[in-house]
């Protein structure tokens, strides 16, 4: 695989250089390790599950590439959970530890155990939520423990593990209380009731008197999508693509119930959807309903110079639901031109919106496939990391986020009650939607 320098933090003391050193990249070989690894051209394309596992675990005098490590947490989880391999990977110190100790070189300990906490902070720090498992948290502190039994002297390498220890359980906290938040915000949608000719008083908020600038409004939206963006994690990612992935029947699949970042995703996409769709539907006059219309054609359209194409989709989206896409007196009186951010191709705007990530084409040799997936996933959590440019604004984005919104069959009803039902299709529907909304009374 490529070489990489990697400059290790201060714990590893005067006895142990700070730099890998060219060829520390590649570990030495062994029964069972690395000679079941091959290589093509320096880079890492093929070994057993074992000598992969040994390969990530390093030694007094070599270190794993930091590509490799990403990779291979990545991957490892189509194969095992992360407990398991956390178990292995402590098997393999404490061998190593042992070797130590009964060799000559026993001050190479702290050097090892140095090395071992920093493999541990880059897994923590990439893969926090792998040790929300009680077992991983387990294991962890199970490794920890050993490699500590060197360092009674001036404590560095303890020191480095509370730091690495502390930060893990901030950012599980922080994860936890996301989730948590999302869960208080997921409001039922609103079922318009048993009363058919019931519209919204008067003063009851709309959008446009909350917000009545297209571009301020996509700006806020842009808040919205970047803060779920950046919530998404490799792990993640990479659920989804093993569940996806039908060539091999011995992974391990995981549990999707975990992949909350990208519900919140997906789920913020339908409810905004929806929102349009209901502020649509539920307004009386057809004037100020092409008004609303026209509104949100253009905020799809500033979305799109923006660069936020997934909160134009889900505009364009809540238009087409067919509550709304059936009001033709009202499509009528929307101005022609504004027809045409509805047809643009959407092209990616370097700097803002992160490219979604798809599964690759399969090469010939599964771990080739992995190096592309982590490749993929690798460059779409640096866009995680985008800033929004634009002010936020709290009033606008709570009305974005806690609006109350119609449920399919609600916004049918208001549908129907703006622009009554033009063929015996919607006419039966619209008889039905009667019937069981006096049954229900």
């Amino acid at each position: 695989m490529p070489q990489t320098s990697i400059v290790f933090s201060s714990m590893l003391g005067p006895s142990c250089s700070g730099q890998v050193q060219p060829g520390m990249g590649e570990r030495g070989g062994g029964a069972g390790g690395s000679g079941d690894l091959i290589f093509q051209d320096g880079r890492l394309i093929s070994g057993s599950l074992e000598a992969l596992m040994e390969h990530l675990v390093p030694t007094v005098d070599y270190y794993p590439d930091r590509t490799y490590i990403f990779t291979f947490l990545l991957s490892s989880r189509v194969f095992m959970p992360p407990h398991d391999l956390l178990a292995r990977v402590g098997q393999i110190c404490l061998e190593q530890r042992q070797q130590l100790e009964a060799g000559p070189e026993k001050a190479k300990l702290k050097c090892f155990s140095a090395k071992i906490v920093q493999l541990l902070k880059e897994w923590t720090e990439a893969f926090p939520y792998d040790f929300q498992d009680q077992k991983a948290m387990a294991e962890l502190k199970a490794i920890t423990h050993r490699v500590t039994q060197c360092d009674e002297e001036n404590g560095t390498v303890k020191k480095a593990i509370a730091q690495m220890t502390q930060s893990l359980l901030l950012s599980l906290a922080a994860r936890s209380q996301l989730q948590e938040l999302r869960e208080k915000l997921r409001l039922p949608a609103v079922d318009k009731g048993p009363v058919l000719k019931a519209k919204p008083p008067a003063a009851q908020k709309d959008i446009l008197g909350v917000c009545c600038d297209p571009l301020v409004l996509a700006q806020q939206l842009t808040h919205i999508e970047l803060e779920r963006v950046g919530s998404i994690h490799p792990e993640d990612l990479m659920q989804i693509i093993s569940h996806m992935d039908s060539l091999d029947n011995h992974r391990c699949r995981g549990d999707l119930t975990k992949t909350y970042s990208l519900e919140a995703y997906d789920n913020w996409f339908n409810c905004l959807s929806m929102l349009v769709a209901t502020e649509v539907c539920r307004v009386g006059k057809k004037k100020q309903r092409t008004r609303v219309l026209e509104f949100f054609i253009d905020v799809a359209r500033e979305c799109f110079n923006i660069g936020n194409f997934n909160s134009m989709m889900a505009i364009i989206s809540g238009m087409n639901l067919s509550p709304v896409a059936r009001l033709k007196k009202t499509w009528s009186k929307v101005k022609t031109a504004k027809f045409d951010v509805l047809e643009v191709e959407p092209q990616p705007v370097p700097g803002l919106v992160p490219p979604r990530v798809g599964l690759p084409a399969v090469p010939a040799s599964p771990l080739q496939k992995f190096w592309e997936i982590s490749r993929q996933i690798h460059e779409f959590m640096t866009w995680t990391q985008v800033e929004c440019p634009f002010e936020k604004d709290k009033k606008i984005q709570s009305y974005l986020l806690t609006a109350p919104i119609y449920n399919e069959e609600a916004l049918f009803i208001a549908s129907f009650e703006s622009e009554g039902p033009e063929n015996h299709m919607e006419k039966d529907s619209w008889k039905t939607l009667r019937t069981t909304l006096l049954h229900r009374a």
